[in-house]
């Protein structure tokens, strides 16, 4: 069965995925997308430091991360951006990529219990993210959320335990 956002997405759009550590980003990613087409900030910061969790390699791995999406969709592309985006700081920087190349950006937010995050966070023994920041993942999504209509979205759908709402 095709998943609906997936059947949704324009083929040059950028999408970006929203959620805590721990949320499913990237396990739902991986079952929707070609491998090419994820850019994942834990892949960057491994490639830059060989470590996922090094949260030093943080700046390093966003800059390849968005000369690499800024490539891709100058060649009309399918992007998925496959980290936490819950500042407005880091969405907006990917939205100005996305626009400066005229292409649509769609937003998925994975809004799933506290507990269910900390839980597979637990399960992720290469790049469990401590509970205090998951935690903190968590509220910064609900104030994203509240943020989110008015920063330029084409789409926005939400993942809640499973089930999809938005449009």
């Amino acid at each position: 069965m095709v998943d609906p956002v997936v059947a949704s997405l324009p083929a040059d759009a950028m999408v970006l995925l929203v959620g805590p550590a721990g949320s499913g980003k990237s396990t739902w990613a991986a079952a929707h997308f070609s491998q090419e087409a994820v850019l994942s900030s834990d892949a960057f910061r491994v490639q830059v430091a060989g470590d996922a969790a090094d949260q030093s390699a943080t700046a390093d791995a966003f800059k390849i991360l968005h000369a690499v999406a800024r490539a891709r969709l100058r060649r009309g592309l399918l992007t998925v951006v496959d980290a936490t985006n819950l500042t407005e700081g880091a969405r907006r920087s990917l939205l100005r990529l996305a626009g400066k190349a005229g292409r649509p950006v769609i937003a998925v937010a994975f809004d799933v219990p506290l507990e269910r995050c900390l839980a597979q966070n637990a399960t992720r023994p290469e790049r469990r993210v401590p509970d205090d920041v998951v935690r903190r993942h968590h509220r910064q999504l609900e104030r994203a959320l509240d943020q989110w209509p008015g920063e330029g979205y084409r789409a926005i759908h939400v993942i809640s335990d499973g089930q999809m709402r938005g449009g």
